[in-house]
């Protein structure tokens, strides 16, 4: 990769490493799911989209809508209920969206957004555009009937859909082992005939790689692609939820941060210095205040909108 683009998918993880840490620390944060450890895999995908693509994902909707390029200032507005927000305050993190960075938006439900991304494959198939859809989502949703539908029926229509497993193997505080068979998610695409891959997802590179691949093969309208990402969150499946792993357990995953790893490799290929990488990280912490002052000093939404926006 070009020094350049390396420089800013790393600034890009430590946005949402930071944004995520300043929004928990306050106490006015509501309900929220943090990805924390997962950021290669955001990063790494949203590096293969293009002006025009669309991305929807699952609840844990941050570190995605920030690495499509949604404004920091919007999104932190929308979580902390402001009327400036991507949804003027009424989508939260359970909906957040913003289409014109091509964040199509979130689903609070388990698996709830995979037919309705089947849905806009077929619309931009229907209307000929070159862009593509990329569906992301967790290992619960793998429970979801939706899911097998949506691989059946954009595998026979031949749709431009990127299936996206971020596989943090947690369904809460389940354990992907106790709840799934297959030894690879990804082999749930084989039967559809769709290229089906499992890669590290704790590993910006190999993540941009595959998605890369991926989406080139689904833009070339040859069918859907999947792709799993191995990953491993840092903190509790949300922010009420306790923490079931042990210390010991957390601090082996801790130590595989993707963070840490791609600024480790970038000094010591001499890509960047001790101060480049302080520079990096004030950088995104900057960016973060400011998104915390925005959202500050914007109004909460008019009592009067209430029934506003609803279908």
């Amino acid at each position: 990769m070009v020094h350049a683009v390396q420089i800013e998918m790393l600034r890009q993880m430590l946005l949402i490493r930071e944004f995520e840490r300043a929004l928990g620390a306050r106490k006015d944060h509501g309900f929220q799911l943090l990805s924390a450890g997962e950021e290669a895999v955001a990063v790494g995908l949203c590096s293969a989209l293009r002006q025009g693509d669309q991305l929807l994902t699952g609840g844990r909707s941050i570190g995605p809508a920030l690495a499509r390029g949604a404004d920091p200032n919007r999104v932190m507005a929308e979580l902390l209920g402001r009327a400036t927000g991507t949804n003027r305050g009424k989508g939260g993190r359970g909906h957040l969206a913003d289409q014109g960075s091509g964040f199509f938006g979130a689903h609070a439900v388990v698996g709830g957004n995979i037919s309705i991304a089947g849905g806009v494959a077929l619309a931009t198939q229907m209307l000929n555009r070159d862009n593509i859809v990329v569906i992301m989502f967790g290992d619960g949703a793998f429970g979801a009937g939706a899911l097998h539908e949506t691989l059946n029926m954009s595998a026979s229509m031949r749709l431009p859909l990127l299936f996206v497993c971020n596989n943090n193997q947690l369904s809460v505080s389940t354990p992907r082992t106790a709840a799934l068979a297959p030894k690879l998610l990804s082999d749930i695409g084989r039967p559809f005939g769709m290229p089906s891959r499992t890669v590290d997802g704790m590993d910006l590179d190999t993540v941009v790689m595959a998605a890369h691949e991926a989406a080139d093969y689904v833009r070339s309208k040859q069918g859907p692609a999947f792709l799993e990402c191995i990953s491993y969150r840092f903190s509790s499946h949300s922010t009420t939820a306790r923490e079931t792993r042990s210390a010991e357990e957390l601090c082996s995953i801790r130590a595989l941060c993707p963070i840490d790893k791609k600024m480790g490799e970038m000094m010591a290929a001499g890509l960047i210095d001790a101060d480049t990488k302080i520079a990096i990280v004030e950088s995104a912490k900057a960016v973060v205040r400011g998104a915390l002052e925005f959202a500050d000093a914007s109004p909460f939404p008019d009592v009067r909108e209430a029934l506003t926006d609803v279908i």
